[in-house]
């Protein structure tokens, strides 16, 4: 469900925690910032397709960390690729992050206004983990702007050993090394443990308001064409949150990687880039 899911090596000794990230920017691309409510958001835009593509990152993720291979791998004649830094990630700070309850409606509602604000008022939507939850919502609540959706490493509600295996990641200082320095060079020393902790308590704050439920009930209202892939040995991520999200959007459609953890995106890239776009120009 969330960010940072262990698919190449432990983040943590004794924890086959979430996988590396591309953290890789490049000044090949030029990124730009434009006012959505409070928030100055960092985005970049690619291709000059008909199609245009929001892509969802995940928790505390950004352009970069999370969707290189999809920026550098889609048809740009045929796709307009929209990445972003969500409200208070990334680049798009200040204000800083905040994590009341209903965080990912938020992200979900400034998703579609920020896409408003872009004069982009039909699109799809690429959701990955944290921005896969904030893709549900956004699909059911603005059905008229949604052309299609695909998700991956995404569930509706957490399970207890989910939420222990959380908390167990909590503090970073047990982090490896490689997993802590590309969070760190994007939110400084200081503020990367704080945000992910903050992070942490609002994934127990959610689970104990809402007896773990995060989206569920926005499922039955998803009308747009949905792609669900997943990852069959992603370890933070129990397969029965695929075959729920399967079953409770109507129409849904499903790819799954036997050998796939969490960045089955990354991982995958070649194969998982010609099966979205696929799907995305299917008529």
């Amino acid at each position: 469900m969330i960010i940072l899911r262990s698919i190449i090596s432990p983040i943590i000794k004794g924890h086959n925690f979430r996988a590396s990230r591309v953290f890789l920017s490049t000044s090949v691309y030029k990124e730009e910032k434009i006012n959505v409510g409070k928030y100055n958001i960092n985005y970049l835009k690619v291709g000059n397709g008909a199609h245009s593509v929001l892509c969802m990152p995940g928790a505390l993720g950004s352009i970069w960390t999370d969707f290189k291979p999809q920026i550098e791998g889609f048809d740009r004649e045929k796709f307009s690729v929209i990445a972003w830094d969500p409200p208070g990630y990334g680049k798009s700070r200040p204000p800083e992050r905040e994590f009341p309850n209903d965080f990912y409606e938020k992200d979900a509602d400034a998703a579609f206004e920020f896409m408003k604000t872009l004069n982009i008022p039909k699109f799809s939507l690429m959701g990955w983990s944290d921005g896969g939850i904030s893709s549900i919502i956004l699909a059911a609540k603005y059905p008229e702007a949604v052309k299609k959706m695909v998700i991956w490493g995404a569930n509706s509600f957490i399970l207890p050993h989910e939420l222990e295996s959380y908390k167990k990641i909590k503090d970073v200082s047990n982090w490896s090394e490689k997993m802590r320095k590309p969070m760190v060079a994007l939110y400084g020393e200081d503020r990367f443990p704080k945000l992910w902790a903050e992070w942490i308590d609002a994934m127990v704050a959610v689970y104990e308001a809402n007896n773990g439920n995060i989206c569920s009930d926005h499922l039955k209202d998803i009308t747009c064409p949905t792609f669900i892939l997943y990852g069959e040995k992603d370890p933070l991520v129990d397969n029965v949150h695929v075959t729920h999200l399967h079953t409770h959007i109507q129409g849904a459609r499903i790819h799954l990687y036997p050998e796939g953890k969490h960045n089955i995106h990354i991982r995958y890239a070649e194969d998982f880039n010609k099966k979205v776009q696929d799907f995305l120009l299917q008529k």
